[in-house]
C-alpha cells in the first residue's frame, strides 16, 4: 500500500483524546481482535478503557503506525505537527470545523490548509473523518458501531459519508467487507488514492465507492488505469451535482449537460459500474466479488414458478438486462430433462417435476448456460429457517455449483425479496462459489451494472479551464471559425438596419432565413423569420427590434435536427452534449453525454442510443441521414473548441441540420470566457 501502509495496516495505534468517541475506539479494537499495541494520550487522565495514558504526544514511548486524534479542531493542527515530528505512520482526524463548514466559520478553509501543512508527510484520513476498519488485518480505527467481521478476503468500500459506512457495514446479504473507509474532507488522501493503495492488496477483490463529488479527475483517471490492469472491478455510486458543476445562463446545453450528467459520462469513461442506490451497490459487489465483470447483461433465467418468469422478464426488461432465445441445442438437453409438459424458454419456468432431484436440476441448468449468456440466474426462495430444515433448498444450492462447474459459467441465486434469503443461506451459497442475490429489481439493475459498464477510455481527459462567461460571439463571427474546420454552414451575407436588405438577399438562393441578431435565443425573442424571398426581407427586417441581420439560405429537405453543445464541467471535464435539437430540445429531453476528447465511432454510438435514432436510418419511408458527414461534422465542432480552450467558455449548435447528403450548423452560439 505504499506510504498507506502503516496507517491501513497498522501493528500500532494511538488514541489521543478522552472523549467517548475515543474510548469506543479501543473497544472496537478489542471486538475485533486487534493484535498489536495501543497507546492512548490525554494532558489529565491516568487510564482510558483500561489502558494508561501518558499526558503528550510526545511521551509515547513509539512512532504510532496510526493514530485517532479525537480533539477539537484547533488542537488537531498542534497535534499533527507533533506527529509529523516523531514519524507516525498516518492519522484519521476526527474533528469537523475545516473545509466542510466554511459557510458557517470564516476560518474552515485557513484550518484546513494549516492542518495539512503541519502534518507535512505524513498521510491522514480526514478532517471530519470516522477513519477505518480493516478486517483482514483485525484493526479498527473507528469511533462508533460497525458490522464489520473478520474475512481473509473481500471488497473494499469507500464513502464520502460516515454515517453511510456504518449502515453499509450492518449488511446481513453474505457480502465480505475486506475494508471500510472514510475520507472524509480528502485534505490529504483523497478516494482515488485510498483506493489505489486498496487495490494492491492481493486480498481485496473489488472496490466500491460512495462519491458525493469529484474533486482529482487525474487521479480518478489513474485509478482506473490500475485497476483495469489488475482486473479488479470498481463499482460507483454518484449522488446529487458537484457545487462546481458549471451553471450557465445562456447556452441550452448547460442545463441539459449539467454535473451530474458530467459525473455519469466521467464514471461511465473510467470503465466504473455504476448504480443507484445502496443496496444495488452492495449487490453489484457480491458480483464483482466473485465473478469480476461481466462480458455482457446477457443471462438466462431459471425458477420453478411462471409467475416469477415473467416477473423477471419484465423487471429485466426495465434494468437493461437481455434474455437470448433459446438455440437448438439448449432447447433438445432441455427437453431430455425436463420432459415435454414444460414450455422452453428464457426466462424459463422448469416446474417442480423434478423438485429435489439433483441431476436434473443439474442438466437443466447446465443446458441454459451452453447459450451466449454472462451470467445464470437461479431463483430460490429460502423458507424461514423455523418452518423447515431446508433440505430440498440445499439440493437445488449443490445442482447449481455443479452447473457452473460444467459449464464454466457464473451462477447466480436470487431472492425475489430480501425476506426471502437469510444470512445463513447467504453464506453457504458464497462457500459454493455462487452469487447470493436478493431483491430482482435491485439485482438486475446491479446485473446491468456489472454487464454493461465499457473498458477504460486510454486517452487522458482535457484539463477543465476555469473560464467565467464573459461575451457572446456574433454568429456570423462564430460560423466564420467553424467553417474553417470544416464545418458546413449556410451560405449568409450580414447586414444592418440602414442596408439595402432585398440587395443582398439577392445573391443567395430562396427559401431564405432573415434572422436578428444580438440575443442569444432568438426564436423565443420573435427574432428568425422562415421561407422568405429576395423581396420578403425589407418588410420582415421591419418587425424585428434589432439594428443588424444575418440573411441565410434555408436548409429545407432535413431528416432530423440534433443538439450539439460543449461545455466545461470543472469537476469532470468537458462534456459533449448530443441530442434531439431545433426548438423542442428542452421539451423532449433526449439526450447523451461524453467527455472529451472522444472518438467518431463513440459520437456515432450516443447518437445511436438516442430516442430520435430510428430518424437517422430513414423513418416511414424517410430517407435516411449520412451518419459518417454527421459524425465528422460533430468531430470538427470538438476540434474547434479543442483548440479554444484558452478562449471559448462554451460552443453550442442547435440545430446541426442533417439531410441525407450534408449535416449543417445552422445556428451557432460560442460564449467567450476569460480566465478566474
Amino acid at each position: 500500500m505504499g506510504r498507506l501502509d502503516r496507517l491501513l495496516r497498522p501493528k500500532s495505534l494511538a488514541v489521543i483524546g478522552g472523549g467517548v468517541w475515543c474510548a469506543n475506539i479501543i473497544e472496537e479494537c478489542r471486538k475485533i481482535g486487534f493484535g498489536g499495541e495501543v497507546f492512548v494520550v490525554h494532558p489529565t487522565k491516568v487510564e482510558i478503557s483500561g489502558l494508561r495514558a501518558v499526558s503528550s504526544v510526545m511521551d509515547l514511548p513509539i512512532a504510532p503506525d496510526a493514530v485517532f486524534v479525537g480533539v477539537n479542531r484547533s488542537a488537531s493542527v498542534t497535534i499533527a505537527a507533533q506527529l509529523a515530528d516523531m514519524g507516525a505512520g498516518g492519522a484519521v482526524f476526527f474533528a469537523s470545523g475545516f473545509k466542510e463548514a466554511r459557510a458557517e466559520l470564516e476560518d474552515g478553509d485557513d484550518l484546513q490548509a494549516a492542518l495539512v501543512a503541519a502534518a507535512g508527510d505524513m498521510p491522514f484520513l480526514g478532517p471530519n473523518c470516522y477513519g477505518f476498519v480493516n478486517a483482514l488485518d483485525r484493526v479498527a480505527v473507528w469511533p462508533d458501531q460497525h458490522g464489520a467481521e473478520p474475512v481473509d478476503r473481500g471488497v473494499a468500500i469507500i464513502t464520502q459519508s460516515s454515517n453511510m459506512a456504518i449502515n453499509l457495514s450492518m449488511q446481513s446479504r453474505g457480502l465480505p467487507i475486506a475494508m471500510l473507509a472514510t475520507v472524509g474532507n480528502q485534505a490529504v488522501v483523497d478516494i482515488p488514492q485510498l483506493a489505489q493503495a486498496l487495490l494492491s492488496d492481493p486480498r481485496i477483490t473489488a472496490i466500491g465507492l460512495h462519491i458525493e463529488g469529484i474533486s482529482h479527475l487525474e487521479g480518478f483517471q489513474d485509478l482506473a488505469k490500475q485497476a483495469e490492469a489488475m482486473g479488479k472491478p470498481i463499482v460507483a455510486l454518484k449522488v446529487g451535482a458537484s457545487e462546481q458543476a458549471q451553471v450557465a445562463t445562456v447556452s441550452h446545453t448547460a442545463s441539459l449537460a449539467g454535473s451530474h450528467a458530467g459525473a455519469q459520462a466521467l464514471l461511465r469513461r473510467l470503465g466504473f459500474a455504476q448504480v443507484r442506490s445502496l443496496s444495488s451497490l452492495l449487490e453489484a459487489l457480491k458480483i464483482a466479488h466473485v465473478a469480476g465483470y461481466l462480458p455482457s447483461a446477457q443471462i438466462a433465467s431459471l425458477s420453478c414458478s411462471g409467475g416469477e418468469a415473467s416477473l423477471m422478464a419484465d423487471l429485466g426488461m426495465a434494468a437493461g438486462v437481455v434474455y437470448p432465445p433459446l438455440n437448438r441445442a439448449q432447447a433438445q438437453d432441455l427437453a431430455t430433462a425436463l420432459g415435454p409438459k414444460v414450455a422452453l424458454a428464457n426466462p424459463l419456468d422448469y416446474h417442480t417435476y423434478i423438485w429435489g432431484d439433483e441431476d436434473k436440476i443439474a442438466q437443466t441448468f447446465t443446458a441454459m448456460l451452453q447459450g451466449d449468456v454472462a451470467l445464470g440466474v437461479v431463483v430460490l426462495d429460502f423458507p424461514r429457517p423455523d418452518r423447515c430444515d431446508g433440505a430440498a433448498w440445499e439440493i437445488v444450492i449443490s445442482a447449481c455449483a455443479r452447473a457452473q462447474a460444467r459449464s464454466g459459467r457464473p451462477i447466480a441465486i436470487l431472492a425475489s425479496m430480501g425476506d426471502t434469503m437469510h444470512e445463513a443461506a447467504a453464506r453457504r451459497i458464497l462457500d459454493q462459489g455462487l452469487i447470493p442475490l436478493v431483491d430482482m429489481s435491485l439485482a438486475l439493475e446491479a446485473i446491468a451494472a456489472m454487464g454493461q459498464r465499457q473498458a477504460p477510455h486510454s486517452r487522458r481527459l482535457w484539463t477543465p479551464r476555469a473560464l467565467a462567461a464573459q461575451a457572446v460571439l456574433d454568429e456570423y463571427a462564430a460560423k466564420s471559425v467553424l467553417k474553417d474546420y470544416g464545418v458546413d454552414v449556410p451560405e449568409a451575407r450580414r447586414a444592418t438596419r440602414g442596408d439595402d436588405l432585398a440587395a443582398a438577399a439577392q445573391v443567395l438562393r430562396a427559401p431564405l432565413v432573415l434572422k436578428g441578431m444580438g440575443a442569444a435565443h432568438k426564436s423565443e425573442a420573435g427574432l428568425v423569420r422562415l421561407g422568405l424571398r429576395a423581396e420578403d426581407i425589407p418588410a420582415a427586417a421591419n418587425q424585428m427590434q434589432v439594428d443588424a441581420y444575418l440573411i441565410e439560405e434555408m436548409v429545407s429537405d432535413a431528416v432530423a435536427e440534433v443538439i450539439v453543445g460543449i461545455t466545461c464541467d470543472p469537476a469532470h471535464g468537458y462534456v459533449l452534449t448530443l441530442g434531439a435539437g431545433g426548438v423542442m430540445t428542452e421539451i423532449l429531453q433526449d439526450t447523451a453525454q461524453l467527455l472529451l476528447p472522444t472518438t467518431q465511432d463513440e459520437i456515432e454510438t450516443a447518437l445511436l442510443s438516442l430516442n430520435m435514432a430510428p430518424l437517422f436510418r430513414g423513418f416511414r419511408g424517410a430517407p435516411a441521414v449520412d451518419l459518417g458527414i454527421v459524425t465528422s461534422s460533430i468531430l470538427a465542432l470538438v476540434r474547434a473548441m479543442g483548440d479554444h480552450l484558452d478562449q471559448w467558455h462554451s460552443l453550442e449548435v442547435n440545430p446541426l441540420m442533417c439531410t441525407p447528403t450534408r449535416a449543417v450548423a445552422v445556428d451557432a452560439l460560442v460564449e467567450t470566457g476569460e480566465s478566474l
